[in-house]
């Protein structure tokens, strides 16, 4: 006998079985993923996409910023703009000035967020790896519209600072999030900057033809 609850269970297994889930642990992350912070999440790509991959990264990560210079103009190309996959980087900051690198970023408004983020990892090594690096932020953050005044006054704001921590916490908690870059594809965890050929081993079985 199928009872009304057999079937909302048997409902559920499926919707989870389709995206790409296992059952477990691994659905019970289907729901801890969904969680997107107080700010919420920037998507980049069509909402119905069939993949969705969700990227907890540093703005302070070599490695973070190696798989946006190598790897992610070819995925963006291939798989995003074509509508078979959705996009989402949240906050994993390393250290304080990876969080002041996201406070910023997110201060600039959504629809800037990306551009914030790319300018931050194209031009890491003349901000992170330098003698004066909240200084050569301060500056590089000027071509993005900042006034001295205005980046300071962002590093200030409790609220943003708050939600960039939780989305962090959230991960290592909830998703063991424990280094950078972290992918979460369909719920699938991959660590580390994968390469197009690795994406494209993961994705067309998933997107197909």
């Amino acid at each position: 006998m199928v009872t009304r609850r057999s079937a909302l269970k048997a409902g559920i297994l499926a919707t989870a079985l389709a995206a790409g889930f296992g059952t477990g642990a691994m659905a019970q992350s289907k729901v801890d993923l969904a969680f997107q912070g107080q700010l919420g999440d920037v998507v980049i790509g069509k909402e119905d996409a069939p993949v969705t991959i969700i990227e907890y990264a540093s703005l302070t990560c070599s490695h973070c910023a190696s798989f946006h210079a190598n790897t992610w103009p070819t995925l963006k190309a291939n798989y995003v703009d074509t509508g078979k996959v959705r996009f989402v980087l949240r906050e994993f900051p390393l250290d304080p000035l990876a969080t002041a690198g996201f406070m910023l970023a997110r201060c600039n408004g959504n629809d800037r967020y990306y551009p914030m983020t790319d300018l931050l990892f194209d031009k890491q090594r003349q901000w992170v790896f330098v003698d004066k690096p909240v200084d050569a932020l301060f500056n590089l953050v000027k071509q993005a519209g900042f006034t001295q005044e205005s980046a300071e006054a962002c590093l200030k704001r409790q609220d943003i600072y708050d939600a960039v921590n939780g989305v962090k916490k959230h991960g290592e908690d909830k998703l063991g999030v424990n280094s950078t870059p972290t992918f979460f594809i369909n719920g699938q965890k991959r660590t580390g900057a994968l390469t197009v050929a690795e994406f494209d081993e993961i994705l067309k079985p998933l997107v197909g033809p």
